[in-house]
């Protein structure tokens, strides 16, 4: 490195386990000043071996894209607050994962146990406005959301039902479901209404109403689309026989992060009372 380049401050980074480097932008900084700063800093990367280079701008440092996209760079994700670029500077293969490919979405099969109903609703918008269709409660999961949570809230806001989450029924996944390019994972889940009273969300749902399980598998559209058909007779079996899903055990990760496992109800269970024993020995 040549006696100039010694005196170009570099830009300071976050090493991670993979040798890579992430450079978090805060300050403003002239597009030129940058540029020299990154190309000092990528030659000091090299020589140390690093391979994978992040590069976080936020929005108020979008002046500095062109430049870092000049220096070899590409786009990686975009958040509303700031754009992630990389670059791949080793001479080995480029293993920089992708951005999220999956979005998570869910179901709500609230079972009425006393009428053997279910909780439907008529959307205003979206694919099914206009149809006449009655279909369950969903929605997106939303980042840093567990599943059973989601759905719970997902099923107060559309319907104004507080609900436990039970357990896991089905799932399905879709490629190029989103946008034509992301792929969507669907979690059909059973709920337990703690009340019956229905105050729909009016801006997202025409109707709410209870319906007897029947009924609700015989619509025309559950009958002519497979996958709905699948569905929904998976949603029988629960609503009138022994089905046991997939319930959860709350746990954590080897960080202590809480997480939760989702396994056969019956398993669950019998792990969680194994653990409620051994914390009552101690």
């Amino acid at each position: 490195m040549d006696t100039r380049a010694q005196q170009i401050p570099l830009l300071e980074g976050e090493i991670d386990n993979y040798d890579g480097v992430t450079v978090t932008m805060v300050e403003s900084m002239d597009a030129e000043v940058f540029t020299e700063s990154l190309r000092a800093s990528l030659s000091h990367w090299r020589d140390e071996g690093k391979k994978g280079i992040w590069i976080k701008l936020p929005l108020g440092l979008a002046n500095l894209v062109e430049a870092a996209v000049s220096e070899g760079f590409r786009y990686h994700h975009a958040e509303p607050e700031y754009l992630m670029l990389v670059s791949w500077i080793s001479e080995t293969p480029d293993t920089i994962p992708a951005n999220a490919s999956h979005v998570v979405g869910a179901g709500a099969l609230v079972i009425n146990k006393n009428t053997k109903e279910v909780l439907v609703v008529q959307e205003r918008s979206g694919f099914f406005k206009d149809k006449n269709v009655w279909k369950l409660p969903t929605g997106v999961i939303n980042e840093g959301e567990d599943i059973w949570t989601g759905i719970a809230r997902e099923v107060e806001e559309e319907t104004g039902i507080i609900a436990d989450f039970v357990e896991v029924l089905a799932f399905r996944q879709s490629h190029k479901a989103i946008l034509k390019k992301k792929t969507d994972m669907f979690f059909l889940c059973v709920l337990s209404p703690r009340y019956y009273d229905i105050t729909e969300q009016k801006s997202e749902i025409l109707q709410a109403k209870w319906m007897p399980i029947q009924e609700y598998v015989d619509q025309p559209w559950n009958k002519k689309n497979e996958m709905f058909k699948f569905m929904a007779n998976i949603c029988q079996k629960k609503c009138e026989e022994e089905y046991l899903g997939f319930a959860i055990v709350p746990t954590t990760t080897s960080s202590g992060k809480e997480s939760f496992i989702y396994c056969n109800a019956d398993h669950a269970n019998r792990l969680k009372a194994t653990r409620d024993q051994a914390s009552a020995s101690l």
